[in-house]
């Protein structure tokens, strides 16, 4: 589990707030997961609200608060912890009240949530494909530089390497775009994963079983997403599609899924504009 200590926190007056306070960002994925979370458990929390469109997550004030400038970041009573799927354990296991990891699988619901976490790069190569036009350059070089200079560049006291992954995606994306060879590498791998929960839909309402879990939350956000770049669900994963829709509707999950009407037109010209040239995800990937 990734907490911070206090060498790696440059904005020190979080080691003093009390109570749970959350960043996040509206349509970050990882965000989302977790403000659904807090939803299903009924956790009260405090929403410090950062547009990474803006770059509020590469200020000297958030890079000293999270040195890998992501979102979210969960503060509880001082402690600062960065990784999402760690933060939704923590909340499992420090307000038990509603159990959204069921005992005894513990260790296979971390180990699914890994695997879920490796895709995360995958997920952004398609949305800032086939959602709205992006740009040639999604993050400047003054930006990037900022990132590259600002918070302390450490998690544990030691020097973290998660922030040249994350530099290397968006030089990437600046000189080369996302790439069809990207495209269909990603789409490979989500329908990989895909055919796996079909498997376990087959015989269970819900991925662990017969009650909802942090895996299905998790799971939704990223379908959501897929959906809204044109991945066709329903005729390549059907009962994933009949699980996903009644979940994706329920208020603690729609809510927290709601697109701006100015994003969602821009969605939808660009998938007007791709499908006019054949160049939609379905096109790319060959799905």
């Amino acid at each position: 589990m990734v907490q911070l200590i206090e060498s790696d926190i440059l904005t020190k007056e979080v080691l003093d707030w009390q109570g749970l306070h959350l960043f996040h960002f509206m349509s970050s994925s990882c965000s989302q997961k977790t403000r659904v979370c807090l939803n299903l458990k009924n956790i009260e929390w405090e929403s410090h609200h950062l547009n990474l469109s803006a770059g509020d997550n590469y200020t000297d004030y958030y890079l000293g608060i999270n040195p890998r400038g992501l979102v979210p970041t969960l503060i509880h009573d001082g402690e600062v912890h960065i990784e999402s799927n760690d933060i939704l354990l923590l909340l499992d296991e420090r307000f038990p009240d509603v159990k959204l990891v069921p005992a005894g699988l513990e260790d296979q619901i971390a180990e699914l949530l890994h695997h879920e976490d490796d895709l995360h790069l995958d997920l952004r190569t398609l949305t800032f494909r086939f959602t709205q036009p992006r740009g040639k350059e999604p993050r400047s070089k003054e930006t990037l530089q900022n990132y590259r200079d600002r918070g302390s560049g450490t998690v544990g006291g030691e020097p973290d390497a998660h922030k040249d992954v994350e530099l290397k995606f968006w030089e990437t994306a600046a000189r080369t775009g996302i790439t069809d060879d990207a495209v269909r590498v990603s789409a490979g791998r989500f329908k990989a994963a895909l055919e796996e929960l079909e498997d376990r839909l087959q015989i269970n309402p819900y991925l662990l079983g017969d009650e909802i879990s942090v895996l299905d939350v998790t799971w939704v956000i990223y379908i959501n997403r897929l959906v809204r770049c044109g991945y066709p669900l329903e005729q390549l994963h059907s009962a994933v599609n009949k699980w996903f829709w009644p979940l994706r509707e329920q208020p603690k999950f729609a809510r927290e899924l709601q697109v701006p009407p100015d994003v969602q037109k821009a969605v939808e010209e660009n998938h007007v504009n791709l499908r006019q040239a054949g160049a939609t995800l379905v096109d790319v990937a060959g799905l």
